[in-house]
């Protein structure tokens, strides 16, 4: 295993870890977004087209969590205020997010403006990499350290009481989707202006999906999060170099080996579902999560 392997797989990785870390804020505040593939969706194009324009990755990683922020802000909308269904919701952001990045993307198709990509700086690990790890401590540190963090996971858990003890559910729940939504887009802008810095109809290809997965089987535990990120990110880039990497594999059509990541999600889930792992991890899944709140006159 190569060191240019390693690289790429940390990258691949860290898509995973960003939208994951993203759905974990929003759960842990009662509200469950499913369009996970819709803020990854919308953040690559968004990230895509102004790094493009302008050849600066910087802005193009602000334009993408700007547009995964906003879909993360639609989806509070019609989840907290208009008391959606959150499934069905999150299904209809994905839909729309994909069909409009179809849309809008299409003539864009191709290679990303090489002065739009972000370079490594530390053995081919980009900036942004060191600075995802500090965002993702960050949330860390405020869900499970502050005050704030506190009140997000009461809400999660029992909005009622907790607007009793006189806290904005519906406000905090503003919060997280927003926050949410826009780490769903930085996942996509680091998809494109990192890892493959081409655009193509749904570049993401069922990464939000995996994302998604990844925060049902961490039981709410960010330690397990990271852990099934990175193993999740180096089976995906495995499966582009697996009879380099294992010279003795067979060598079978790739889209086998592309099925793998999902194939190890699954299975996954399976082990977490049993009652008597969930039992000996501790489920920390929220009590209201996808319940809508009905504020009290």
């Amino acid at each position: 295993m190569d060191w240019i392997f390693v690289v790429a797989a940390i990258q691949a990785s860290m898509i995973f870890l960003f939208a994951a870390i993203g759905e974990l804020i929003d759960q842990r505040s009662g509200i469950l977004n499913v369009g996970l593939e819709g803020l990854m969706l919308v953040g690559a194009l968004g990230s895509f087209v102004v790094a493009d324009a302008t050849g600066n990755p910087w802005l193009g990683f602000i334009a993408g969590i700007a547009a995964g922020g906003i879909f993360g802000l639609l989806h509070g909308f019609l989840s907290i205020t208009l008391k959606a269904d959150q499934v069905v919701s999150g299904m209809g952001i994905w839909i729309f997010a994909l069909g409009l990045t179809t849309y809008i993307g299409n003539p864009l198709s191709g290679p990303l403006n090489d002065a739009g990509k972000m370079n490594g700086i530390a053995g081919g690990l980009t900036p942004m990499f060191f600075i995802g790890l500090l965002i993702v401590f960050a949330v860390w540190f405020i869900l499970f350290k502050t005050r704030l963090g506190l009140e997000i996971r009461s809400i999660g858990e029992d909005p009622y009481v907790a607007e009793a003890s006189g806290l904005n559910v519906e406000k905090i729940r503003y919060l997280c989707v927003i926050a949410g939504g826009a780490l769903g887009g930085l996942s996509g802008a680091y998809l494109i202006l990192v890892y493959n810095p081409i655009w193509s109809p749904n570049p993401t290809m069922g990464r939000g999906w995996i994302a998604l997965a990844i925060v049902f089987f961490s039981m709410g535990k960010p330690k397990i999060l990271i852990l099934g990120a990175f193993l999740l990110g180096f089976l995906w880039h495995f499966a582009l170099s697996s009879t380099e990497i294992i010279p003795w594999l067979p060598a079978l059509s790739y889209h086998f080996y592309r099925m793998i990541p999902f194939a190890a999600t699954i299975i996954i889930l399976m082990i977490i579902s049993s009652k008597r792992i969930s039992r000996k991890l501790g489920a920390a899944r929220p009590a209201a999560l996808g319940k809508p709140y009905i504020h009290n006159e």
